[in-house]
């Protein structure tokens, strides 16, 4: 997924908005597992380095042994698999903008969150924020959406993003059948809820 010109302008409107009125703007990337989210987040990050903080909503994943005790490692990446709470806490300091944020980061290797992995100044007018349930009104999530300045919804074409997820899947340590397997099927349960979000995005993206 690249961020076009259109993409391009539509963050330097919220910028420059973030800039008039003195209030930080929040940028939601959301969509299907293996959509390319946070590579997108990744480009608006590097493009605008002083003025942008992305902060996915991963790092909220519950933590393995968390999810072994609850009988729910077997579907790791279900929104009941998240703290939805925590994170809608988060989103309420980062509009907030009063100080320092830090906000926890996955990190694959480890299979868990590390806390206060990402700082987020409260001087940053933007944060970019990407997850599959930045929609969803079910499991705690809820409330996200009002707290998203914008919403963008990425869409590429349903076989390259299966099949970029399970290299993704094999690149952490799956082995390729346990990769298909586990594409095709929790993360495809969960690409079904997040794909029935899609018309509250104010953008869809790859469409």
């Amino acid at each position: 997924m690249t961020l076009d010109a259109a993409l391009a302008a539509r963050v330097d409107a919220l910028l420059t908005a973030a800039r008039a009125d003195g209030r930080r703007r929040l940028l939601g990337l959301t969509g299907a597992p293996g959509a390319g989210k946070s590579t997108l987040a990744a480009q608006i990050g590097r493009r605008w380095p002083h003025d942008v903080v992305v902060v996915p909503m991963d790092g909220f994943h519950l933590a393995q042994t968390e999810l072994e005790r609850l009988g729910r490692a077997d579907r790791k990446g279900a929104p009941d698999t998240f703290d939805a709470a925590g994170y809608v806490a988060l989103l309420r300091r980062l509009r907030a903008a009063e100080e320092t944020v830090y906000a926890p980061e996955y990190r694959r290797g480890l299979r868990n969150g590390v806390a206060g992995a990402i700082a987020v100044p409260a001087h940053v007018p933007l944060v970019v924020t990407e997850g599959n349930y930045l929609l969803l009104q079910t499991d705690g999530f809820a409330p996200v959406a009002a707290l998203l300045d914008e919403s963008w919804f990425v869409a590429p074409d349903d076989g390259l993003r299966l099949a970029r997820l399970v290299a993704r899947h094999v690149e952490f340590g799956k082995e390729p059948t346990a990769a298909h397997t586990w594409a095709h099927g929790p993360d495809e349960s969960n690409a079904r809820l997040v794909r029935a979000t899609v018309h509250r995005a104010d953008v869809v993206v790859g469409r």
